[in-house]
This record gives C-alpha cells, structure tokens and sequence, in this order.
C-alpha cells in the first residue's frame, strides 16, 4: 500500500442532511435513458415507442462510433421519446415490468477471453460506457489502450456517499472486474481510497491493483486531483477511469452472463426529512425515491449528484447515469434588502465576507451546518482577480489565467495553461466562491468542448 498522500489545498463545506446507514428498495414503475448524461454523444435510436426490450437490449447507439450501444436497464415498454430543441433526443422513458427479463451475455471464463472478446462483450452489454476517459470525460475509444485506469473509491463532495456502505459484500464482484480492466491495459489500476473517511474494506481487499490514499477536503475526491499526484496527464495522454459501485456491475455480468444495472444511492440534504440509501436500478424516476420525505412545504430544487456539480431536475426526473446521489434544497427565489450589509451569520462565507465565514477557521469537526440554497447572493459583474480560487484548487495550474483562455477560445493558450489536466467539476468550488457569480464550470466545459472538436475526438 502506498503512502498517504495529502491534500492540503480545498474545502469542505458542512450541509446538513447526511445519509444515515439505512437501505429501502423502492418500488420504481419508470425509468429513463438520457443521451445528454454522456459528452460526445450524438444518438440513433433503434427502438420507437411501444418496442418492448429487456434488460439489456440495446436502445441507441453512438452515430461517431457504432458500435457504442447504450442499453436497457430493465425489461419493458418504451412508453415515450422526449425530444428538446432541434428535435435533440432528451429522454426515453421505459415503463418497467413487474417482472425482469434478462438479454443473456453469456458466462464464458474471464481467463481464456483474449482483449477484443472482453471489449465486445462490454460494448454489447452497454456497460462500456460506464468508463470514461482523461480528458475530456467521454467514453473512450475501444481500439485505443489507456497508460492506466483508476477506480474512484471515495466521494468528497458535500454530503457524499459512504463507499464502505456503498460496496458493502460486493468484494467478489469487485475482483472480477479488476480482472476485466487488468484485460484492457498494460498499464497500472488505480484504486484510490480515502486516509480519512471510513475505511473501505472491500476495495483494500483486491488484488493485482494500486492501492491510492488521498487525505484532505474536497476535492480531494476529484479524478483530476487524483491523476495529477499519481500518473500526470500531459498532452497525448489517455487514462481511464470507472466510479467502484461501476465496476462491481462489470464484474456482475461476467460472472452471470445478465446486466445487474442496479447500484446504492443516497437521497441527502438539509430539506430530506430521512435521509439515507436505496437500492435502485440505473435511470430510475426519483418521484418513488423522495415521496414523502422532503419538505414540500418549501420551493425545492432536486439535484441529480451533489449540489456542486449535480444537474437540476424535476420531482419528477431522472437519476443520472454516473450519480450516486439525489440531493434536495430550497430554492434562494427571493431577494434581501441590503442583505450585502448584513452580518451574514447564518451565511456560507470562505473568504469571510461575512462573520460566519470566521468559523471556517475551526477544523471541519466542530464547524456547523450552514444554511444553504441555490440564492447567489447578487448579480453577475466583471470577473476580477482576487486570488482566492488558488485556495480551493490543488492542481498546479493558474485558474483564472485558464478561464480567460477558455472564454477568448486560445486553443494554444489553453493548452499551456493545463486544459488537459481538469475538468469542469474542478472548478465548483471556484465558482462558489467566486464574487463575480460567473458560470465557470460551463465555460470550462466549453472550452474542453472546442478542444475535443478541433482534435476529432
């Protein structure tokens, strides 16, 4: 095992609402495959409405690279296709069955399987698309061999889940699919775990991987953080990379030969009146999940992952493929007279605009909650240097150099200021902070965008 490696840059910011060791198994009637949870993709559809599938029956495919499909986490009736502008494919919704039928994949051994058999077998299954690649955050190119891949065994994002609970009696799972990355890359596997938070005894468990100890707040738990103190990224380079709860799936259908799309997540936040865990299956339509437990007594905003860099949905929406958590708070639709003279006590402050951001100074443990919601607490204004996004992001890098490049789309530029090392949830924190409420994440995304199209990728 290797030594602890520590984070000394970031922040944790304290939410109330955390998920308590509890599990339920809703009953979920509706799911849904949403092309826009994954970058890079334009979608062909190759069902209609009223098509039946199974678990596991692909429902569209990538138009760059066909053989990409993207199936079916359960078995039954394709009940509508929602389409946004463009006629862009938003959502197809899948009325569940009460009871599953399996596509069968079969269960041939890991061991006499040479790469392409493993790869076409991830590809037909639509479990291929669980991994992504560095940089960008797109699935990658099957022909292509990473110098490594990293599993994401921990979570620092506020209110995160728990993976010691998460991967709880998964180990068996887990090792086959190492077995099945170890087939894919002459490279390392990275299992990178947390120093601090819970001990996660399945993943210390595997074999014939890179055990990883990261200590330090958020985002410590961030695949570019992680990257840049193990393997640096350069220009050139690709690195994998798959969320645990992701592999175990892998490891499921080889050793059944069936697609088990169904993993833990955490409904969390300060208006989630019991917080805790479900076990449900991917796309899953959130209204079974928070029925009568959040405060609808209030103007809420559900969150699809956590409140930094999670996507806004309806009551009524979807679980994101790649979320493990469903976060939920009020709505700040309202204004403040004079709020900006306030002694903002009860108001989240990093650079101690207000008094309470003096209790930033306690160690996290004796920190309380703060109060918060989506308000930003004022307007848009020029973006200004005030060296404070230094403080939060611990990547070797000049932040607000690499924003400019991005919004004035200097490709050469970009590439000198790191562009390849980050992503655009590196930046929440920055945005947070940021006095000028200026929508970071997306122009960073924007400018990986450009790259990513002026290179064909």
């Amino acid at each position: 095992m290797s030594d602890i490696i520590k984070i000394n840059k970031g922040f944790d910011i304290k939410i109330s609402g955390k998920a308590i060791e509890k599990v339920s198994s809703p009953l979920v009637s509706s799911y849904a495959l949403k092309p826009t949870d994954y970058i890079g993709i334009k979608p062909k559809l190759l069902v209609k409405e009223g098509d039946r599938v199974k678990a596991g029956s692909p429902v569209f495919y990538s138009k760059l690279n066909e053989k990409i499909l993207f199936t079916s986490s359960v078995s039954g009736t394709i009940e509508s296709i929602k389409r946004g502008d463009k006629r862009a494919i938003e959502e197809i919704i899948i009325l569940a069955d009460s009871t599953q039928e399996y596509e069968d994949f079969g269960t041939d051994s890991l061991a006499s399987m040479q790469r392409e058999n493993v790869v076409e077998k991830l590809l037909k299954s639509g479990l291929w698309t669980l991994i992504r690649q560095r940089p960008y955050s797109t699935i990658p190119n099957p022909e292509v061999q990473p110098k490594c891949i990293i599993v994401k065994g921990f979570d620092s994002s506020p209110l995160g889940a728990d993976y010691n609970f998460l991967l709880k009696g998964k180990g068996a799972d887990l090792q086959l699919g190492v077995d099945v990355l170890r087939k894919l890359t002459s490279g390392k596997i990275h299992v990178n775990v947390s120093a601090t938070q819970t001990t996660c005894d399945e993943l210390l468990k595997l074999e014939n991987v890179q055990i990883n100890r990261f200590e330090g707040p958020h985002p410590s738990g961030n695949v570019s953080v992680q990257i840049a103190n193990i393997d640096p990224i350069n220009k050139g380079d690709i690195i994998w990379y798959i969320d645990a709860q992701d592999l175990a799936i892998i490891g499921k259908l080889f050793a059944s030969g069936k697609l088990e799309m169904q993993k833990t997540i955490a409904l969390v936040g300060p208006e989630v009146k019991n917080p805790q865990y479900f076990n449900v299956r991917f796309g899953a339509c959130v209204s079974s999940i928070i029925e009568n437990n959040v405060n609808t007594d209030k103007n809420l905003r559900y969150i699809s992952g956590n409140i930094l860099t999670g996507m806004s949905i309806s009551a009524n929406g979807y679980l994101g493929t790649y979320d493990n958590l469903i976060s939920v708070i009020e709505e700040g639709d309202y204004y403040e007279f004079l709020g900006w003279i306030t002694p903002g006590i009860k108001k989240f402050s990093l650079s101690r605009t207000f008094l309470s951001g003096f209790c930033n100074l306690l160690p996290s443990k004796l920190r309380k909650p703060s109060q918060i919601d989506t308000n930003l607490h004022g307007g848009k204004r020029a973006l200004v240097l005030t060296g404070e996004f230094e403080k939060v992001l611990p990547l070797d890098i000049y932040p607000m150099q690499l924003i400019k490049a991005c919004i004035i789309e200097d490709i050469d530029l970009m590439e000198q200021l790191g562009i390849y090392e980050v992503d655009a949830e590196d930046f929440a924190l920055c945005e947070v902070i940021d006095v000028s409420k200026t929508d970071i994440q997306q122009i960073i995304r924007n400018g990986l965008e450009l790259i990513r199209k002026e290179m064909g990728e």
